[in-house]
């Protein structure tokens, strides 16, 4: 089957209107681009549950800050479209920064109409480090809901502080669209998939890999009881590589996302560091 790519807003609102004359259910999944086997695992499963599927590829610019890493994020089209079409998707959309935001879209763009999460949920963890980060992921996903219409949309959980958010405001603001959560996919070795990872050298490689190693511990010690969330900060903290930057390793109730001692379930464990430049993030839910 061709997938079929599609540039511009105007087209791909006719093609979802002639498959809602049909009845068809439409499932979403939001990328960045530079596919691979996590982006794969969401499409599969939106194939599993709905008769048609889209892909976004658009890498955002409003969520990147001024000094991180927008223009040199990878951009594999053609891989990425290769890719969709093994699996079945019925459509690529792939908008220019311009179509989805204008003429004069920047950086720090103050003349958009943004959505904005409760602060006390951005305020946090990725947010803390990357202000305004997560403006922009719900600005840029509330559009791409506006314009697929979807009935359900997949999100990985590896970006579990963004999965929380897009769960809050798709309810707070009743967009009508079901949040399928889908679980973290990993390399070989135990790290989590990201298109990042392909910035990491071998030896860097090696030290990301205690990251996914101190939350493999971390839910060892949980499993047999330990629940105080200083111990198993400490002993996380331990297994970590002494050369990887921490920006942060906390502790969360996944139910309202706010910090706690004693860890119980449904706690999310959550990672972010620096291994050499290369920002990675991963999570475990007990």
């Amino acid at each position: 089957m061709e997938t079929l790519l599609i540039n511009n807003i105007s087209e791909i609102k006719k093609s979802i209107k002639d498959w809602k004359k049909l009845n068809c259910s439409i499932g979403l999944v939001p990328t960045m681009g530079a596919l691979h086997k996590g982006h794969a695992s969401l499409i599969k499963k939106a194939k599993e549950m709905c008769d048609k599927v889209v892909v976004s590829i658009f890498v955002n610019p409003i969520q990147f800050g001024p000094n991180e890493d927008y223009d040199k994020y990878p951009r594999t089209i053609e891989k990425d479209k290769n890719l969709c079409e093994d699996i079945g998707v019925d459509i690529i959309f792939a908008p220019t920064p311009k179509e989805m935001y204008g003429e004069n879209i920047t950086l720090s763009n103050t003349e958009l109409s943004f959505v904005c999460p409760p602060y006390n949920i951005v305020d946090c963890m990725c947010g803390k480090s990357r202000p305004g980060h997560f403006d922009g992921v719900a600005t840029v996903v509330t559009k791409l809901f506006n314009i697929v219409e979807p009935n359900y949309a997949f999100f990985g959980q590896k970006d579990a502080q963004q999965l929380f958010i897009i769960k809050k405001f798709v309810k707070d603001l009743n967009i009508n669209v079901e949040i399928i959560p889908c679980p973290i996919i990993r390399d070989y070795d135990g790290l989590a998939m990201s298109s990042r990872n392909t910035y990491l050298s071998e030896d860097e490689r090696k030290r990301a890999l205690t990251i996914s190693q101190a939350l493999k511990k971390i839910k060892s010690l949980y499993s047999n009881g330990i629940t105080n969330a200083n111990i198993l900060f400490d002993t996380g903290i331990s297994i970590l590589d002494k050369n990887i930057e921490l920006d942060y390793l906390e502790f969360r109730d996944f139910n309202t996302f706010e910090k706690v001692d004693k860890v119980k379930e449904n706690t999310l464990v959550a990672i972010a560091a620096k291994v050499g430049k290369t920002r990675l993030i991963d999570n475990e839910i007990l």
